[in-house]
């Protein structure tokens, strides 16, 4: 069932046993981060969702690691396992697998327009808790909104789980991202959206057009699903609130914005109205990202805030991100388990994927494939740079299907063994996420891909290929029945 607001979640996690209230005096700088950083590392039984009650003294509560475990993360999108996410889409998906580019791309916008046709698109009210309370003018104070400030070299007080809204000021099309945004004073905050998302397109279409200001809202809170989406890596066109709503199983509600023609969640927690100039930008970070290193200063665009708005008992909600594994890890799962079927649409013999939580999302990929042909190893590779931000991963390892590429110490293994590192691997240049500190230029950098496949004949392998030596099946259902007889227990 869908939540309501961010409330009734925080009621849900409570019930399930996932919530800790922290009453104890706490302050928003580095001392809420450092509490959740040790709870998202520490022991699976002290992984909970965070509520500090008394924040630097006021009556705003913050809410931190809510999609910190599979649990809590399948409760925040409607489903009781992340594998359900990937069932439950390819369900939409007719089981007659493409054959060549056309049908393929036509089969995309078939599942993309199946979410439109299921009745879940967004729907209007006139009234909106989230508008309980409105400051506008010269009443606009972000300090009212407890912002963290998450590592002791941040630049500043950091906005980090917003659902940024705009529109393409061509197209008019609505995108919902998830960016990060630097408190720069009481009234202007820095945009960090990086050169390959949704909002920074919009940016740049702006500035073609002769757009003066491109509108813009901030959305804190609300059904979680809400939340995630913003983060969900859809087609430039696709309405992230549509995917909310199939998720959520209901419609999102919007409210027209109070300054800015832009619709917004009508239950989230806090609303952030204002505009970007997109000629204009500033120094924003450093930030300690989610690869584990600060992101170093760099120019990004402004936006000045023209309205705040807020529910009339606001919960803020927060992320942590740093050395994983954290938070966002389960995010990025959530997104993993999900968007498998379309994958698979382009290219039908994977079998599974993982992006490891060292791997921080665009350092590696592990995919299984049924192989039956030459060199199908490296199309896969190929495929998943050509295929939307998978373009931008450092690091694909294509194992044979057989392999579960869940397990780490698996895929090590096949690796480790079946690789020879003269033969099975590809290098390449090409572009890279704007975070990746080790590339010698700006978001364009090296990449590599393994083929940790079985070999025989038909690759070229001539020496005959070894198998795997494992226990027969009689004899494992023989110790099964004799074992509590042996004492071992």
């Amino acid at each position: 069932m869908a939540f309501a607001n961010l409330g009734a979640f925080v009621r849900r996690l409570e019930k399930e046993g996932e919530l800790v209230r922290v009453k104890t005096p706490v302050s928003s700088m580095l001392e809420i981060s450092a509490i959740t950083d040790r709870v998202s590392k520490g022991p699976a039984a002290r992984n909970k969702a965070l509520l500090f009650e008394n924040v630097d003294g006021g009556d705003i509560p913050v809410l931190t690691n809510m999609f910190g475990n599979e649990k809590r993360m399948a409760l925040a999108l409607n489903v009781k396992a992340l594998d359900d996410l990937n069932r439950n889409l390819a369900k939409l998906i007719t089981p007659e697998l493409p054959k060549g580019l056309g049908p393929t791309v036509g089969k995309a916008l078939e599942l993309f327009g199946a979410l439109r046709s299921v009745g879940l698109k967004p729907k209007m009210v006139r009234r909106a808790p989230v508008q309980g309370i409105v400051y506008t003018g010269d009443e606009i104070d972000l300090d009212r909104v407890p912002i963290l400030q998450c590592w002791p070299q941040d630049g500043g007080r950091f906005i980090t789980l917003p659902t940024v809204i705009t529109r393409d000021p061509v197209s008019g099309v609505r995108n919902v991202g998830m960016y990060r945004l630097q408190q720069h004073d009481r009234r202007t905050l820095g945009m960090h959206w990086q050169l390959h998302k949704g909002g920074a397109e919009h940016q740049r279409k702006a500035l073609e057009s002769g757009t003066e200001r491109l509108p813009v809202a901030v959305s804190l809170g609300g059904d979680p699903a809400i939340i995630w989406s913003g983060s969900a890596p859809l087609p430039p066109d696709i309405d992230e609130f549509m995917l909310a709503g199939w998720l959520r199983g209901k419609p999102v509600s919007l409210v027209p914005a109070i300054t800015q023609p832009l619709e917004v969640p009508a239950e989230a927690e806090f609303i952030i109205e204002g505009y970007v100039d997109p000629a204009e930008s500033a120094p924003e970070g450093p930030f300690g990202d989610h690869t584990g290193y600060y992101t170093p200063v760099a120019a990004y665009p402004v936006l000045h805030v023209t309205a705040i708005s807020h529910r009339r008992q606001p919960i803020y909600p927060a992320t942590v991100v740093g050395r994983p594994p954290m938070e966002d890890y389960w995010m990025g799962k959530a997104t993993e388990r999900l968007f498998l079927p379309l994958v698979r649409l382009f290219l039908p013999e994977i079998v599974d994927m993982n992006m490891p939580a060292a791997g921080v999302f665009h350092n590696l990929v592990v995919v299984s494939v049924r192989k039956r042909y030459p060199g199908q190893a490296r199309k896969v590779i190929n495929g998943l740079w050509g295929l939307a931000l998978m373009s931008l991963t450092k690091g694909i390892v294509v194992v044979d299907a057989d392999v579960n590429v869940q397990d780490d110490n698996e895929v090590a293994w096949q690796v480790l063994g079946n690789v020879d590192w003269a033969r099975d691997i590809v290098v390449q240049e090409g572009p890279v996420d704007a975070l990746d500190h080790a590339s010698y230029r700006f978001a364009y950098g090296g990449k590599i891909g393994v083929d940790a496949t079985s070999k025989d004949e038909q690759d070229g392998y001539r020496r005959g290929w070894p198998e795997r030596a494992v226990m027969s099946d009689d004899v494992k259902a023989l110790i099964d029945e004799k074992w509590a007889s042996y004492g071992i227990d």
